[in-house]
């Protein structure tokens, strides 16, 4: 089980720093922990993100699988305050809300953002926390 003091760690790559940090910190308003030459570190909801400046590295075209991370929310507040801010800010939705498995009991509710270097990022709210694993 998660100790809560632990965090998990991604590291993507991007092909600017500073539209990585206006995407993520002035956009979705992460925290910007550190930031060197070549990366920014990220508290990505709890969890760290790491922008590595590879510009060679980023995907010429995004596609949903098999790549993209995320957060899946606990509480359905959260979530829609973070679609909120994502509408209002006018960050480039890869796909609007939509609900998954509709009548299941893994039923959700979800969307992806495409940052600037083209990493998917996908956020989505479960009726049944039990359907979150």
């Amino acid at each position: 089980m998660r100790n809560s003091m632990n965090v998990f760690h991604l590291a993507i790559p991007c092909k600017d720093l500073d539209e990585a940090y206006e995407f993520y910190v002035r956009g979705l308003g992460c925290k910007l922990a550190r930031r060197y030459d070549d990366r920014i570190t990220l508290d990505f909801f709890g969890d760290q993100v790491v922008c590595h400046l590879s510009p060679e590295r980023v995907d010429q075209k995004a596609e949903m699988y098999p790549r993209h991370a995320g957060i899946t929310f606990y509480e359905k507040l959260e979530f829609d305050n973070l679609l909120k801010l994502a509408k209002n800010r006018k960050l480039e939705f890869f796909k609007e809300p939509f609900t998954r498995f509709e009548g299941s009991a893994e039923e959700h509710i979800t969307f992806f953002l495409i940052d600037p270097s083209n990493n998917l990022l996908e956020f989505k709210y479960y009726n049944d926390p039990r359907m979150m694993y």
